[in-house]
């Protein structure tokens, strides 16, 4: 007779295989935590801007609730195209090489499947965005992390590159600016690194949701260097930079046979992005762009006055240029940074990610988003100085 808790036996073995998210984890213990300040989870604090949310409303108004292309709504994908061009130095035709997608998380899901064969390697500086490994296991690739430090401002260097790649290298996916690290690569950053790409026939996946999110420099895409195009798959989304994480909407810009390929699967899975969060995001791009800057200029003040708090209490952090995320060190308290982030929820009710879930080079610290008020983040501050003073020696 069949037994309900006998169903783990239907499992296949890399959906067994594959751990929760950390993130997700400490997400729901915050939600039950009452007054805890949440400084875990990377989502804006923002609204999505009036009047992107007034075009959804009188889209479905006029009834536009249907199926677009499978690539996308044209006029979106035109947009995207222009966009590219005026802010990234990079060309895509839009009918054959922009493909928009359930958010960018289906983007990378697509791009990887698109590209791996069982057994390829794929390159990930590390530490880094927690769901690459997962995808990667569920498609049958084999994930090699490429050492970053703190020493170097976790900026992937082509020392640490060349060590690890092997005949069997086939991706290397890269996330810059980077979650969780906050780091920006420059183009002096890049060249070595496009030597070894080029060298070593690698296809790259890079995952720019963050691109809008630089402080003092201008983003640069390892897809505009010589001989990068080609051989690039441009993952980004609406989420991050324009507050519109519910609204699922992501895009991906490559080869026009890579991106064909793409296609393929996400017409079998997802069929197409909602078509009102599509005109949702189109409308950012038309006249969001001023919003957008607006809350980019916040997320630089919240910044400035969390990395100096993070210094001040005792908790060392190198200058993020990118990003929403702090990434300080906790070495000095002696714990682990999961003890180390049960013990702050639990006794300062501040909730944050403990560095180990991001992989090789994340023990030692934790991540906090900035994606909050000033408000909460001074709060935040000051329950951690006094959680820091109570872990000195009396």
């Amino acid at each position: 007779m069949f037994r309900e808790e006998g169903t783990g036996q239907f499992l296949s073995s890399r959906v067994r295989n594959i751990r929760p998210s950390g993130i997700r984890a400490f997400f729901d213990l915050n939600a039950a935590g009452g007054d805890t300040i949440g400084l875990g989870v990377g989502e804006p604090d923002f609204v999505t801007p009036e009047k992107v949310r007034e075009a959804c409303i009188q889209a479905l108004r006029e009834g536009k609730t249907k199926y677009t292309s499978n690539a996308g709504l044209m006029e979106l994908r035109e947009e995207l195209s222009a966009y590219f061009a005026s802010s990234f130095a990079l060309s895509y035709d839009p009918e054959q090489e922009i493909i928009v997608t359930v958010g960018s998380s289906e983007a990378v899901d697509l791009a990887l499947r698109t590209v791996i064969n069982q057994g390829d390697e794929v390159l990930i500086p590390a530490p880094s965005y927690i769901a690459y490994e997962p995808i990667t296991h569920l498609h049958g690739g084999k994930i090699v992390e490429v050492a970053t430090t703190a020493e170097e401002q976790f900026k992937l260097t082509p020392q640490s590159l060349r060590t690890a790649i092997t005949p069997h290298s086939k991706v290397l996916m890269i996330n810059y600016p980077c979650n969780p690290t906050g780091t920006v690569m420059t183009e002096q950053d890049w060249l070595p690194i496009v030597e070894l790409i080029i060298k070593h026939n690698l296809v790259v996946i890079s995952d720019e949701v963050y691109a809008e999110l630089t402080y003092g420099r201008k983003h640069v895409s390892i897809a505009s260097l010589p001989g990068m195009k080609e051989r690039t798959i441009v993952i980004s989304g609406f989420s991050k930079a324009f507050a519109m994480t519910g609204w699922r909407v992501g895009y991906a810009c490559g080869p026009r046979e890579l991106i064909a390929g793409m296609l393929k699967i996400h017409q079998y899975t997802a069929m197409c992005a909602p078509t009102i969060a599509q005109i949702a995001a189109l409308e950012s791009l038309r006249h969001g762009l001023a919003a957008k800057d607006e809350m980019v200029a916040s997320y630089n003040e919240r910044r400035k006055r969390f990395i100096a708090g993070l210094n001040a209490i005792g908790l060392a952090c190198h200058e993020p240029e990118g990003a929403f995320y702090a990434f300080p060190s906790i070495a000095s308290t002696g714990m682990s940074s999961e003890q180390f982030a049960l013990r702050l929820l639990e006794e300062a009710k501040v909730a944050v990610v403990p560095g180990h879930v991001f992989g090789s080079g994340g023990e030692g610290f934790i991540r906090c988003s900035y994606a909050t008020s000033l408000v909460d983040l001074e709060k935040a501050l000051e329950r951690m100085g006094r959680f820091m003073q109570a872990m000195q020696p009396v």
